[in-house]
């Protein structure tokens, strides 16, 4: 990861600025900033029109994003801040009780006719003491897994604000397929996103239907070859392996720093290639070193389509 090339994409409006020989691959759903997401691959020429170079890296300040985070975390937890409230009252109620207790202990231990009630005092003072001792640790587990929360949904905030490459004139950020797609990242070497490729094609057809899409981001700054047979036999079939690995990541720095800030969060090694599959919501559900398991995905995930759409959005299964 440390030697990933430093570049980016520029958007064109010329057709004739494109990787792959003029050749747009569309979709078919409606993107959330209004751009048109398609469902077939199309070839088309056309007429050269005037060059216009559009580079945009413009991201949310981190008060906006930690604001989103804070509020997306609240939303998943709802009844956190009322225990940590009671918490609050429960650890001052005890400590009140505590410092009451210790005022009459030090008058009874000044008055020896009072000496009878010292046994006494000292059993509430305990039990103060032990209530706000327990109330204290609750709150500071509750507040530290707040707080790991909110941790994770900021980098998720900063991974959904990434931008992706739809085709030559589209670009979106990755929260722009919340509900549309399930992302699975891939960040490796060239010779890592090839094999990927490979070892995606026998289950092509079922990823599809899960609405799972690849990401691949080459590490070293090579552009991975994706070999596609040009068969009208399997024009179908190509159509969408192409619909499959059609995004592209932009600003590879942006992408190199949140990958390798996840790897030191994880202790790995900045050269490991992982890969990290994200739920219709935009939720990370799984991770991992080396190949994504693409039978699992298969396997565990609903169909986007048909009578398990809508209810199982969300349920995205075990990776």
């Amino acid at each position: 990861m440390a030697t990933a090339a430093q570049f980016s994409y520029i958007t064109v409006s010329s057709p004739n600025f494109h990787p792959s020989a003029n050749k747009r691959f569309a979709f078919s759903r409606q993107l959330k900033d209004g751009a048109k997401f398609y469902t077939d691959v199309t070839s088309s020429r056309r007429k050269p029109k005037l060059l216009s170079i559009v580079c945009s890296n413009s991201s949310p300040s981190s008060d906006s994003i930690s604001s989103t985070a804070k509020i997306r975390s609240e939303v998943l937890t709802p009844f956190r801040s009322v225990r940590m409230f009671f918490y609050v009252a429960f650890i001052a109620s005890g400590g009140l009780g505590g410092l009451i207790a210790s005022t009459r202990l030090i008058a009874a231990l000044a008055n020896s006719s009072r000496a009878a009630e010292v046994p006494e005092i000292l059993k509430g003072l305990g039990i103060d003491l032990v209530a706000v001792s327990v109330f204290a640790f609750l709150y500071y587990r509750e507040n530290r897994a707040k707080n790991a929360q909110v941790a994770r949904l900021v980098r998720e905030e900063n991974l959904a604000n990434l931008k992706l490459r739809v085709d030559e004139k589209k670009i979106v950020p990755l929260s722009a397929f919340r509900g549309i797609a399930r992302l699975v990242i891939l960040a490796g070497p060239s010779a890592f996103i090839s094999e990927c490729f490979r070892l995606s094609e026998p289950f092509t057809d079922g990823l599809l239907e899960r609405g799972v899409l690849v990401v691949p981001f080459a590490t070293d700054g090579i552009s991975p070859s994706f070999e596609f047979e040009e068969n009208e036999e399997l024009e179908e079939k190509v159509s969408r392996r192409k619909r499959l690995w059609q995004l592209a990541p932009l600003y590879a720095t942006e992408w190199t720093k949140w990958i390798d800030e996840q790897k030191k969060l994880a202790n790995v090694s900045p050269e490991s290639p992982v890969y990290l599959s994200l739920r219709l919501d935009g939720r990370v559900r799984g991770s991992g070193v080396g190949y994504p398991p693409w039978n699992a995905f298969v396997v565990q995930l609903p169909p986007v389509k048909g009578i398990w759409s809508g209810l199982l959005d969300g349920m995205d299964g075990r990776v």
